[in-house]
């Protein structure tokens, strides 16, 4: 049973969607690259997943007139909502939710992570930093499994979590150079203690055992989540695989390069080119068929 009507219907309905569809395609770097592998109706759907928070994002991080916070409460109130207003997101969110019975707790975890970054910029260990890439990251991944259809196993949403928690561990390590930039360390402060390390030494960047040591650290850590998440591709549904496996080889390949740079990753953004990423989506696809 539908948790609400759907708001709007026909070519308002279509709009929002196209709209969606547009902000997916021109801002999401690595998710477009498995969600085009999806049948069109999930694509739909899954984009108009991305575009709400991407602007939980945009508010968060963006240079946004008016409070960020009050734009976050009134975009968490909209989450329960059936009208509108004039956004153009919200109608197909509203749309996709229902469909799929997507239950409103996560929205508002991954509101409570966006929030968290208006005032927390440090994470004192591992336990604190896993709450904010949960809320943040796993929050998606279990929109995601619903979109995809999946088993409704405990296993499957537990799964997902983990898949997520990758994937946000490895966007800090990518990003790890912008964060130090912008006065931002998503590493946890114990460690680096336990390293012998310091802020300072992740601003310098020197090459150091030390150093290199962390770094290898945080990798493997990111690639045990991987590893427990690995049975997540059979609870979905079928036809939702190849996204799943595209996403994910396009995520475990950017921790490879991470891995690859060492503390260079300090210093430059790790990447992955767009003939990287259509490769391994292409070669995703090509073994989903044979």
């Amino acid at each position: 049973m539908s948790e609400f009507p759907s708001p709007m219907q026909g070519s308002e309905l279509d709009a929002s969607y196209r709209y969606c569809e547009k902000i997916t395609k021109e801002r999401a770097k690595n998710f477009f690259y498995g969600i085009r592998l999806l049948p069109p109706e999930k694509r739909r759907s899954m984009c108009a997943m991305y575009a709400f928070f991407r602007y939980c994002d945009d508010v968060s991080d963006g240079d946004v007139a008016g409070s960020k916070a009050d734009l976050l409460r009134q975009w968490r109130a909209s989450i329960e909502g059936n009208d509108p207003g004039n956004s153009q997101i919200l109608p197909a969110f509203y749309d996709a939710k229902t469909k799929h019975a997507i239950p409103s707790q996560y929205f508002h975890s991954m509101i409570d992570g966006v929030e968290t970054d208006l005032c927390k910029s440090r994470y004192a260990n591992f336990e604190e930093l896993y709450r904010y890439c949960y809320c943040v990251a796993s929050t998606v991944g279990l929109v995601c499994v619903y979109v995809y259809g999946f088993d409704q196993s405990p296993e499957a949403l537990q799964m997902a979590e983990w898949r997520g928690i990758a994937f946000q561990l490895t966007n800090i390590l990518r990003d790890v150079s912008e964060d130090l930039s912008l006065g931002r360390v998503y590493l946890p402060q114990d460690e680096l203690i336990q390293h012998g390390l310091s802020e300072q030494d992740l601003i310098c960047g020197r090459e150091a055992s030390a150093l290199r040591d962390f770094l290898s650290f945080q990798v493997a850590r990111a690639q045990d989540f991987y590893s427990r998440s690995s049975g997540l591709e059979a609870r979905v549904d079928s036809g939702s695989r190849s996204s799943l496996q595209a996403m994910t080889s396009i995520y475990q390949a950017l921790l490879q390069k991470v891995s690859k740079m060492g503390v260079t990753v300090l210093k430059k953004r790790a990447r992955l080119s767009t003939v990287e990423k259509l490769r391994l989506a292409g070669k995703t696809l090509l073994g989903s068929k044979s």
